[in-house]
């Protein structure tokens, strides 16, 4: 049975920083595309970032590119997406999502795309 945890999230003044984890267990999570995504009140789930498994190609929405970094360490089965100069706009509920595959280089974009998600965690971004 997949499980996907986030944590890290809470509530952070305009111009801080906030760091979430998202531990995943029973997936061979060194196989697993990783993305995160969020969706706030009233607007339909977008991406925010996504990495290969490989860890070398990354995507970022416009919207966080310069702000916002995705990590990951598989052994400890955990992704990170560290998010500084966080905005208001970036208030939202946030959700790793995880998809195994054989290409080693590829990240998904599409929420579609992945198999596995957590349950989320909560950012509110106070101006």
């Amino acid at each position: 049975q997949v499980q996907m945890v986030e944590s890290g999230g809470g509530l952070v003044q305009a111009g801080g920083s906030l760091r979430l984890s998202c531990v995943s267990s029973g997936l061979t999570f060194s196989r697993a595309a990783m993305g995160w995504f969020r969706q706030a009140p009233g607007k339909e789930r977008e991406v925010v970032c996504a990495m290969s498994w490989s860890g070398s190609s990354t995507y970022y929405a416009d919207s966080v590119k310069g702000r916002f970094t995705i990590s990951r360490d598989n052994a400890k089965n955990t992704v990170y997406l560290q998010m500084n100069s966080l905005r208001p706009e970036d208030t939202a509920d946030y959700y790793c999502a995880a998809r195994v595959t054989v290409r080693s280089n590829t990240y998904y974009r599409g929420q579609f795309e992945y198999d596995y998600w957590g349950q989320g965690t909560q950012v509110t971004v106070s101006s």
